[in-house]
């Protein structure tokens, strides 16, 4: 097999083992909010995926595990929604990270592009509250528990790359945009 095939069936395999890591770590923590949604470690392997994976099989990871952690908890009406927010979350970190690591320290780049994709994050899930449910206000009041969300997710999936991933070789070597 050709370099190009066997980095291609690597990144298919690996995008695969993350939108089950994004499932399970979604669904395994999930602390209830007022809003009747939850608090979870997803996003932490979301961004994650996006900085390891890039924007194509990053973005299909994390929208593809966090679309199957809403369609087995019952969240039926958030599927799509999750699925794009998500997988535009992925995309958002990896896209600001690359644009940032060659002006910023590494950890700063990533810090800046987790807190990006959160903010996806948060404005993608109120805008289609507001359309669920019909009102702004309602859907404002998701906000509070999606930024801790989000906060979890910077903060835990910046650890975990800068802390464990970036120190394996063998990560260094398949991280897309590094190369």
């Amino acid at each position: 097999m050709s370099g190009k095939k066997n980095e291609k069936i690597q990144l298919i395999v690996l995008a695969g083992l993350f939108a089950a890591i994004v499932t399970v770590s979604t669904m395994i923590i999930r602390i209830p909010t007022p809003t009747k949604g939850y608090i979870n470690l997803g996003d932490c392997f979301v961004n994650i995926a996006g900085w390891l994976l890039g924007p194509i099989y990053g973005g299909a990871a994390a929208g593809i595990g966090s679309a199957l952690s809403d369609l087995f908890a019952g969240y039926t009406v958030y599927v799509i929604p999750t699925f794009i927010i998500k997988g535009l979350m992925a995309v958002v970190a990896f896209a600001v990270f690359k644009v940032l690591r060659k002006k910023l320290p590494t950890l700063v780049g990533r810090i800046v592009s987790a807190v990006a994709a959160e903010l996806v994050m948060i404005v993608g899930y109120a805008v289609f509250e507001a359309f669920l449910y019909g009102s702004v206000t309602t859907a404002l009041s998701g906000v509070a528990g999606n930024v801790v969300q989000g906060i979890g997710g910077v903060a835990f999936g910046v650890i975990l790359y800068e802390g464990v991933i970036a120190r394996i070789p063998a990560a260094k070597s398949l991280a897309v945009g590094r190369k």
